[in-house]
């Protein structure tokens, strides 16, 4: 049995390693999508993270494909009490932003995709500086009131914005973010634990992570520009940000611990991760039901302290 961690101080327990349900409607059709979700709750697992947006970027698409796919699943599969339901609103040019109309008609509308009556987890995508916090985390607390939402959470805010809306939350006795969910990976990591990481663990807020494998870098599936210039607008990313001196010497730390614990090196950096105090769950996404319960085993993979100084050694630095 997969042990569960509290979402921070919202109720909610979650398995260590969520689902990212960008892929649906992108790189995964409806049957796999069905496919991936069963083995995903089978394996003992259940926090799925969508948002309305996704993936409106794939041509053809407008957008609020994947939490269509998701609640087709739910109703067929009939599992909606095995999950742990996250989506987001603020980024979708449908719906975009964080006032309070926008915020109710996009939750009516996500609570329709789904085909659920509540979301467990109910977060605002990107931080809305045009529109004054006690009336955001107003609308929010209004379908928290109604029974729609179970708890709130915030995806790329900034330290100073989070923390001030945490304040509003206090001075006005609204529900306030109990997640966070930032950019954050192995290499990618000053932008988290400068300021983010203090102030998450001082309030004791969940943090669900996203690209936990940079794009698929830390996988060790990129090793060179040849071998990402096989995965087009992706493999561009990867050589942009990650093919330097630094990465390859996370490369080599991840293929040296994976090769004595008989891993593979999306599962150490994944386990890097779930060890990290404050850390929820990563989320990772996966095409494949193989792929899945390759990352799904990163759960089970317990690092020794020296493992993770290792680590920490190898990607010190920007």
């Amino acid at each position: 049995m997969t042990r569960l961690r509290e979402l921070g101080r919202s109720g909610l327990q979650v398995a260590p390693v969520a689902f990212g349900g960008n892929v649906f409607g992108w790189s995964v059709d409806e049957k796999t999508a069905f496919a991936l979700l069963d083995a995903f709750v089978e394996a003992g697992f259940n926090l799925v993270d969508t948002a309305d947006v996704y993936p409106a970027w794939v041509p053809g698409n407008t957008g609020g494909e994947s939490e269509t796919m998701i609640g087709r699943w739910l109703q067929r599969s009939g599992k909606r009490d095995q999950v742990v339901l996250a989506t987001k609103v603020g980024k979708w040019a449908e719906r975009p932003g964080l006032s309070a109309g926008n915020i109710h008609a996009a939750a009516e509308d996500s609570l329709r995709r789904l085909q659920t009556d509540v979301i467990d987890l109910y977060q605002a995508h990107e931080d809305d500086a045009s529109v004054p916090l006690e009336e955001t985390l107003g609308a929010f607390a209004r379908l928290v009131e109604a029974g729609k939402v179970r708890a709130i959470g915030a995806s790329n805010y900034s330290a100073t914005r989070l923390r001030d809306a945490l304040k509003v939350s206090a001075d006005y006795h609204l529900p306030r973010y109990e997640s966070l969910q930032p950019e954050y990976n192995l290499y990618d990591r000053a932008g988290y634990e400068a300021e983010l990481e203090p102030l998450a663990r001082e309030q004791g807020l969940g943090v669900i992570g996203y690209y936990a494998l940079a794009s698929g870098f830390l996988s060790g599936k990129y090793r060179s520009a040849d071998d990402a210039g096989k995965s087009g607008a992706r493999g561009a990313r990867v050589v942009a940000r990650y093919l330097d001196a630094r990465g390859l010497r996370i490369l080599a730390a991840l293929d040296d611990i994976a090769a004595a614990h008989r891993a593979t090196p999306a599962q150490v950096a994944l386990a890097w991760l779930i060890a990290r105090p404050g850390i929820t769950a990563p989320i990772v996404s996966a095409t494949g039901v193989e792929q899945l319960h390759e990352v799904l085993a990163a759960a089970r993979l317990a690092l020794s302290a020296a493992d993770i100084a290792q680590l920490d050694t190898a990607s010190a630095g920007d």
